[in-house]
């Protein structure tokens, strides 16, 4: 009889679901992509239910439950927090007890509701850096390998260091809360006027902008950094353990003025603060990453946690040759607990055999729903959808080039849906990288986001060396490395005043290389490499395109704009599209074009986009 595990996370940030069967990784997905609300963080009822429709199996089958931390030693931290800043918290004290009486401290009955009352067996919890670990070790290539956990806080917890050896997992060293290298990039994220958990991405992006001149005032007034890369955090200076915002008013002295407002013009200030608090980060993980060096003795790092989403800092990482390789799971965030709780249940808990043959286990994290070509085309045609459908691959491949080459935007809708937060070739919006407006067009025009954020590179396995100072294979677009020299362009005397520009929209425009799209202002980019064997159709239509241009990169950005998910169905990549400014939708082998499709509104669009928040 086979055993299946389902992992569940929830209630905290971006709930999820993940089904192992006999330890394979089956099927796992975010709660957002099917409730279209971004960063969803209610019980996962249709993550569970899709999980289970895809590994064939009804409720009653499943073997074990397992929760991605400890909802009671969670409470315990939250209470002894509110004691001890009260009655300052008293705030906060009654905005988060209610859902905790009602939900949080009685997990194991919602889990049973939840599942239709159909299973009755033991449900398991794990600890949420445990969660981390084991989703960064047992899908690594790594018989043996050093694991550094990163995140806001799970129970205690801010930070770990861990040993995985083939089935088992020790923690060696943890960090304990309120001192959190993730809760003070997350307080930098609030005080540039950036949403937390999820504007620390637009933080990362616009750090380049910036000189990091604040390094020594952060390093001498907010925190006390250790050679171990432990930290103690100032808590005069920040507002989290007993209020609703990150910092406070001694803060916003320190840095010369409140925080910005959200939306407002972003000032070199927030440039040079985002610059600053970018450098602290990649010297604690380094300092982290040496430590756990010298407790494991391994050569090989795995990552995980909120933190271990920051490609630069990841970047940094493997350049300084503490290890000889890294590898970061792509649900590196508090989805991809649900799947590492699931993980560690059957390897660690259950003693189940583990196995490595050099290459990762999460299948190019493609985890999620697929849509055949008969469930799309009754779509377009219940809806008299006006499309092309080609049967034909090659001529598919060569007519979607073709587009990317002319100019065009092209929504890619192909295969499963991804597990994470990248978008790699699934569902994702693609470009030609070469073209000088396509960073502009597709952030104001498409993702109706910031001029200033980067775009990732898709290029070719076999072509990283040719583009990129990277000598080793980046799958899930989560290493950033420099564009080469001799890509580069020289700048002109007006090009490089521009670069001075406080406008971002002007420094952006500056063309920097031969693929000026995917190329940031420090002259690195954020690589996804792709191969047929994670990637299939999607590397055999970017060697297409290399063999109508010469050229192996596209830029590839997530299907979605700014406060949606990325998009699961073919209705909501349609609903997508026909409300952007998109010009092409090629879902499988169905293609769209926007002249042909008719046109909205004013108002319908206005609808449809204000239905996301923005963040």
């Amino acid at each position: 009889m086979a055993t299946h595990i389902l992992g569940i996370s929830a209630f905290y940030h971006d709930s999820a679901a993940a089904l192992l069967t006999d330890g394979k990784i089956i099927a796992a997905a975010q709660e957002e992509r099917f409730t279209r609300k971004k960063h969803d963080h209610r019980f996962p009822v249709n993550a569970v239910e899709y999980c289970l429709k895809e590994a064939g199996i009804e409720p009653e089958a499943l073997d074990y439950v397992v929760f991605y931390d400890k909802p009671l030693l969670k409470f315990d931290r939250l209470m002894e927090t509110y004691l001890a800043f009260a009655p300052a918290g008293v705030h906060s004290f009654l905005s988060g007890i209610p859902l905790w009486l009602k939900t949080k401290l009685h997990l194991p009955r919602e889990i049973k509701k939840s599942l239709g009352g159909r299973y009755q067996k033991r449900i398991a919890f794990t600890y949420h850096h445990e969660s981390h670990a084991a989703s960064a070790f047992y899908p690594s290539p790594y018989e043996e390998a050093a694991v550094l956990t990163m995140d806001g806080v799970g129970e205690w917890d801010t930070a770990s260091i861990g040993h995985g050896q083939g089935n088992k997992l020790e923690m060696l060293k943890t960090l304990r809360f309120p001192h959190s290298l993730g809760l003070l990039y997350s307080a930098f994220t609030y005080f540039t006027g950036f949403r937390v958990n999820s504007g620390e991405y637009k933080l990362m992006g616009l750090a380049p902008y910036g000189e990091p001149k604040y390094v020594d005032l952060i390093l001498k007034q907010l925190i006390d950094l250790k050679e171990d890369g432990s930290l103690a955090m100032d808590m005069s200076y920040f507002n989290y353990c007993q209020g609703l915002t990150m910092t406070n008013d001694k803060f916003a002295d320190l840095f010369g003025g409140p925080a910005r407002d959200a939306e407002s013009l972003i000032t070199q200030r927030e440039m040079d603060l985002a610059a600053s608090i970018q450098k602290v980060t990649e010297e604690v993980v380094l300092r982290m990453a040496r430590t756990a060096r010298k407790l494991t003795g391994s050569k090989y790092l795995c990552l995980a946690g909120g933190v271990a989403l920051n490609c630069v800092a990841n970047g940094v990482l493997l350049r300084s040759g503490i290890f000889e390789d890294i590898w970061i799971p792509p649900p590196a965030g508090d989805a991809g607990g649900a799947l590492g709780a699931a993980l560690f249940l059957n390897y660690h808990l259950l003693e189940n055999k583990r196995t490595t043959n050099g290459s990762d286990s999460i299948s190019g994290s493609l985890l999620g729903p697929k849509y055949s070509n008969d469930e799309i085309g009754a779509f377009l045609k219940a809806n008299n959808i006006a499309h092309h459908h080609y049967p034909d691959e090659a001529e598919l491949l060569r007519e979607t080039a073709k587009a990317m080459v002319d100019g065009k935007v092209v929504g890619w809708f192909q295969d499963r849906m991804e597990f994470g937060p990248r978008a790699l070739g699934a569902r994702s919006i693609i470009g030609d990288a070469r073209s000088e407006k396509m960073q502009s067009v597709m952030n104001l025009r498409i993702k109706y986001r910031e001029s200033f954020r980067p775009f990732a590179p898709s290029v070719l396995r076999e072509d990283i060396g040719e583009y990129f100072d990277l000598d080793r294979e980046s799958p899930y677009m989560l290493l950033v490395a420099d564009v080469k020299k001799d890509k580069l362009c020289e700048l002109t005397p007006e090009q490089k005043q521009l670069m001075k520009e406080p406008d971002l929209r002007k420094r952006v425009n500056v063309k920097r290389s031969v693929i000026p799209a995917i190329t940031h202002v420090d002259m690195s980019a954020r690589i996804q490499s792709v191969d047929e064997a994670r990637n299939g159709r999607y590397w055999r239509l970017i060697r297409e395109f290399k063999a109508q241009t010469g050229c192996g990169v596209i830029i590839n950005t997530s299907f979605n704009i700014r406060g949606e998910p990325i998009v699961c169905t073919p209705q909501d990549a349609y609903r997508c599209f026909i409300t952007c400014d998109m010009d092409v939708l090629v879902l499988e082998n169905y293609v769209l074009l926007k002249t042909e499709q008719p046109k909205q509104s004013e108002s319908e669009r206005e609808k449809y986009l204000s239905s996301f928040s923005l963040d």
